[in-house]
């Protein structure tokens, strides 16, 4: 199983971060660009995303963890037989953290291309969390 790790420094404090990622309805706004269209179903335990290249996915919530600061949520559709993913907030100090995104995968020759659109989505999130990128 392919593993991909993505991880990224904010000058913002984690709680911030975390109510933006927290909001698993509102991943168009976290990754505004890299996520095209959200939309909830399923009572709020799933969504279905659309990303910037057409592709879509319909995304279960698995785990929302406030402590943690954790989300973890498996993915259905596209070209993927298995793919779970985890995002966490972690505090580096009172007005910084680092945002960790783990995703692993089969088959795992997808790993190049998932791996490329999650760089994409890392920009995305970095530019909506950055203050003075807004």
């Amino acid at each position: 199983m392919a593993t991909i790790h993505k991880e990224f420094e904010l000058p913002i404090p984690a709680e911030a971060a975390w109510a933006a990622l927290r909001d698993f309805g509102a991943v168009d706004r976290l990754a505004a660009g890299f996520v095209t269209a959200c939309a909830l179903e399923e009572e709020g335990a799933v969504r279905r995303v659309t990303f910037f290249n057409g592709m879509e996915a319909r995304e279960r919530l698995v785990t929302l963890d406030d402590a943690a600061r954790r989300i973890v949520y498996s993915a259905s559709g596209a070209r993927a037989t298995h793919h779970n993913a985890s995002a966490q907030v972690v505090a580096t100090g009172a007005d910084s953290c680092r945002f960790v995104w783990i995703t692993d995968l089969l088959p795992d020759a997808l790993a190049p291309a998932i791996g490329q659109m999650m760089e994409q989505g890392v920009q995305a999130m970095r530019s909506a969390l950055t203050p003075q990128a807004r």
